[in-house]
């Protein structure tokens, strides 16, 4: 999406409304939905206007079993947000271990994004937790390129 809005103003009403369901139910965990409309052709990497995905949504919000789907349907674990925020970061500030386990797993490189998710654990004191994890992670040092999975 462009800055200006413009984008945005050129699609019909009825795209705006869908995209708008499809972050709501991404935020609700509404694996269902996904389940059927990731198959079918739904942007796997669909961001809204401040440059959160479907997967950085899910992943905030503590829905690990659709984090895993979208990696599954394409969804970058490593594609940050208009803010340099990545999807691991988040689910490291809110605490969420699954999320955590499944954007690893998926790919997700702790040192990318501002603050990295490496960065946060030292401010949400969560190293004896991570660390470990987090210096053998599939992704790590991957600079935002999705690591083959």
């Amino acid at each position: 999406m462009d800055g200006d809005g413009s984008a945005l103003r050129s699609l019909p009403p009825e795209a705006i409304e869908f995209a708008g369901r499809m972050y709501n139910a991404a935020r609700a965990g509404d694996r269902d939905i996904f389940e059927q409309a990731l198959p079918a052709g739904l942007p796997a990497n669909l961001t809204n206007e401040k440059g959160d995905t479907l997967l950085m949504l899910a992943a905030y919000h503590g829905h690990a079993d659709l984090v895993k789907l979208l990696i599954q349907h394409g969804a970058d674990p490593n594609r940050v947000n208009d803010k340099g925020q990545s999807p691991l970061a988040g689910a490291v500030f809110k605490n969420e271990d699954e999320v955590v386990e499944a954007l690893l797993a998926g790919g997700a490189d702790p040192e990318y994004g501002s603050p990295s998710a490496l960065n946060c654990l030292a401010i949400f004191k969560q190293e004896e937790k991570w660390g470990a994890k987090f210096a053998a992670a599939p992704g790590k040092g991957q600079g935002g390129k999705p690591a083959s999975r």
